[in-house]
């Protein structure tokens, strides 16, 4: 059975990619505003990306660069809103919950967000709207990290950030926009930075 590809133009170079292994690819060939061709149809491949940390014309907030794809959630851009929301509190001290993910701060949102308790901070997020956008949330430990990693300059400096993932009861993780320092984890009642993210898929 013959294989579907997909061919790359850039230029005048052609390079054909099986397509089994293509999707990676495209969030790299996305970068050289080309076009992909999957044997007789086209897609194209979308171009005009700001740099990172540059605010995306209609995403609601800043290029927080590229996450790959991980378990059923696609690759895609973390589009960092426009600014901090203020300091808030976690909430729900002395009770878990199901918000435990390290990377997928979406659906840790949405279990705080639906708790029986309250939840201040992923609440905010969860409110938040920019550019006609309402599917902003709290970001992940891993996300907010990679914010640290990406575009530190978009966070204040020297303070602590809450992340959406529960690590006890009692704390939960936060990001020092210093040193991105993940080692201390800050109380559910201590009232921290929050910055609302949202995801841009490709």
């Amino acid at each position: 059975m013959k294989r579907a590809t997909h061919s790359v133009h850039i230029e005048s170079l052609i390079i054909n990619i099986n397509s089994q292994t293509a999707a990676p690819a495209l969030p790299v060939l996305s970068f050289l505003g080309t076009t992909v061709s999957t044997n007789d149809s086209a897609m194209p491949v979308s171009s005009g990306v700001p740099a990172l940390g540059e605010y995306w014309p209609g995403e609601g907030g800043f290029n927080g660069g590229l996450v790959a794809a991980r378990g059923d959630v696609p690759a895609h851009y973390l589009i960092v809103g426009k600014e901090d929301l203020g300091k808030f509190e976690w909430g729900g001290r002395g009770t878990e919950c199901v918000a435990t993910s390290k990377t997928d701060g979406l659906s840790n949102t949405k279990a705080l967000c639906n708790d029986e308790h309250e939840h201040p901070a992923a609440n905010a997020c969860a409110e938040h709207q920019a550019d006609g956008h309402h599917d902003f949330y709290l970001p992940a430990c891993a996300e907010l990290y990679h914010c640290w990693v990406n575009v530190p300059e978009l966070f204040t400096k020297d303070t602590w950030y809450w992340s959406s993932t529960q690590r006890s009861a009692y704390i939960a993780f936060c990001v020092y926009f210093d040193d991105g320092g993940q080692n201390v984890s800050g109380g559910k009642s201590f009232e921290l930075r929050v910055r609302p993210v949202r995801r841009l898929f490709i």
